[in-house]
């Protein structure tokens, strides 16, 4: 599907998702959607592979591990991880070693998931995030539309001081459109650490009319605030048919 490829900045070189509500659904769409040789790896801690990947996995230890991927051969996907030392959890890569597996190893692309939201809906990245490999060409900053018109609470927000600092908020204040295109558009929230890279705006599970409209309006605000970006993406991972809902352009 050349579109979304094309709508993600995704044809080619190594491409992160940082925030929250649908990073590795996105990674894994776009590799799965890629005709190329492309990697799938982490620079955090993240889940097994999906088998709905079809990806060659490779989880073990450095040295093996790089041996494994630098050995493999062909297109279609290569998954690989660190072996995990917390239960069903897989430890990410040193972000060195993600460029040099994607340079060496002959990929077209590398999907890599930058950062951990524990499930939530949104997020605001602590101090050492997000971990963004060496030479990384594109950076899908995510929120889920899910949380537009919500209380915001720990249910929904991962780092919720950091939100409300962010956003002028208080516990239990409605998280808006214009609260999201803050999140979106200022330097200490999901552009942080991104500079000198191509980065994109997502607002995922786009899946009624009512949290489209607010997410129209929150892609709207954001690209207002801030020239980083020249387009925000709406979307619904959980497609099966096309996940683009809009591309939103300058």
């Amino acid at each position: 599907m050349s579109a979304l490829l094309d709508a993600f900045n995704a044809r080619e070189g190594i491409v992160c998702a940082v925030g929250a509500g649908g990073k590795k659904s996105t990674l894994y769409r776009l590799a799965r959607e890629h005709p190329g040789r492309v990697g799938v790896t982490a620079t955090s801690y993240t889940t097994y592979f999906p088998a709905e990947l079809n990806a060659l996995e490779i989880v073990s230890e450095l040295p093996e591990l790089e041996q494994r991927v630098l050995a493999s051969e062909g297109p279609g996907c290569v998954a690989y991880a660190r072996t995990g030392d917390k239960p069903a959890r897989l430890r990410g890569l040193p972000i060195s070693l993600v460029r040099k597996l994607h340079e060496m190893g002959g990929f077209d692309a590398t999907f890599v998931k930058a950062d951990g939201a524990r499930m939530r809906w949104l997020k605001s990245p602590r101090e050492d995030e997000p971990v963004i490999p060496d030479g990384a060409t594109t950076v899908l900053m995510l929120a889920s539309a899910r949380a537009l018109g919500e209380p915001l609470d720990e249910r929904i927000a991962l780092r919720l001081e950091q939100i409300h600092a962010l956003c002028g908020t208080r516990p239990g204040d409605v998280f808006s459109p214009q609260h999201l295109a803050t999140l979106f558009s200022d330097e200490r929230g999901l552009l942080k650490g991104s500079e000198g890279y191509t980065v994109i705006p997502v607002i995922n599970m786009v899946d009624d009319e009512a949290r489209e409209a607010m997410a129209r309006e929150a892609a709207h605000l954001a690209l207002e605030r801030s020239s980083r970006f020249d387009r925000v993406i709406l979307a619904c991972m959980k497609r099966d048919a096309n996940p683009l809902v809009d591309v939103i352009w300058r």
